[in-house]
């Protein structure tokens, strides 16, 4: 067995360059109630720009392999182990039960091999492939729990999704019209409008061209302070930054505004006034679980969706799947298979 591995590797914070395809990278091997996954696929994340760029008190042990999505099949098990053995299907979850999270605190996806904790391992249905399992664990996981698990969307509800052509925003158009809701996907472009429509949108805004909150108003009316009408009953906002101040504008009184990330920004201008006046419901939503994960890959098995992928990379072309998925320029997920040639 070969001491050494393909990998790309995060040897300092800072841009692309600063991420290294290395051909002959120290190969794990398992140690007692850890296993050697074979990585099958594996996905970017938002969370890997930040990771490259670093993060205020985040300390990256570098050089590091990024890459939280992982799907593949067990190589190797420590000893210890019980109910894994090699040649097992299996799908990742991001974080180590004691050594955080996987492609941050500790060498992630990106590469032919990765170590885990055996507690870790979630089994990967036959019918599902390692590229499907890959794009799922936090965008689609992330999207699960905010909106199946914290019971945010209930059928027949308006949903305004922003950003909806990223990572959450397609599980979220998915996952919102699974529960019967009138779905609103704003995107960047009249490409990425037509695939949200194909993924069954019922409306799409080109924010390029069209203010969302100007749309919202004009569809379903102003929101009034002394009755139900007007405004959306929810909006996905994972974006914040300048998107913020029109999405409290956006809400019905007594709507909600689900908030499970910052891409374009962590401290926008804030109105409290409309959070009381229209009795906002702001929720939170951090993080996914183990039964996330399982109803998600239960749902692919079974054919009700499938997750939205956009291109499958080798470990070659890496660099131009990050650099896509920082400029916005992907409909839904990125996978990159180690073991495929380019």
């Amino acid at each position: 067995m070969a001491d050494t591995m393909r990998a790309v590797v995060l040897t300092e914070h800072g841009d692309l360059d600063k991420l290294s395809l290395r051909e002959e990278h120290p190969r794990p091997r398992a140690e007692p109630g850890e296993v050697v996954v074979k990585v099958g696929a594996t996905s970017f994340n938002y969370h890997d720009v930040f990771t490259m760029r670093g993060m205020p008190g985040i300390r990256v042990p570098l050089p590091i392999v990024i890459g939280l999505d992982i799907a593949g099949e067990v190589e190797e098990t420590g000893e210890g182990i019980e109910g894994w053995r090699p040649g097992d299907r299996v799908l990742v979850h991001p974080h180590h039960p004691r050594r955080g999270l996987m492609g941050e605190t500790l060498d992630g996806g990106l590469a032919q091999y990765v170590m885990v904790s055996a507690e870790q391992l979630i089994a990967l249905p036959d019918k599902v492939s390692f590229t499907d399992a890959a794009a799922l664990p936090v965008a689609y996981g992330t999207a699960h729990r905010m909106i199946v698990d914290k019971e945010t969307v209930r059928a027949g509800d308006s949903v305004l999704v922003l950003g909806a052509s990223g990572g959450v925003g397609t599980a979220s158009v998915i996952l919102a019209k699974k529960l019967g809701a009138e779905v609103i996907a704003a995107v960047g472009s009249a490409e990425k409008a037509r695939r949200m429509l194909e993924l069954g949108a019922d409306h799409v805004i080109d924010y390029r061209e069209t203010d969302f909150l100007q749309w919202v108003k004009d569809r379903y009316g102003k929101p009034r302070r002394h009755g139900y009408d007007g405004g959306v009953d929810v909006v996905v906002n994972y974006t914040g930054g300048d998107t913020w101040a029109p999405t409290l504008r956006a809400v019905k009184r007594g709507g909600k505004i689900l908030v499970c990330g910052a891409t374009a920004g962590f401290d926008p201008p804030e109105d409290l006034r409309y959070i009381w006046t229209f009795e906002l419901q702001v929720v939170g939503s951090n993080g996914f679980t183990a039964e996330d994960f399982r109803a998600l890959l239960a749902g692919v098995a079974a054919g009700e969706f499938a997750p939205v992928v956009d291109d499958v990379l080798p470990l070659s072309k890496a660099h131009e799947g990050l650099r896509r998925l920082r400029d916005r320029e992907v409909i839904g997920k990125v996978v990159v298979d180690p073991w495929l040639e380019g």
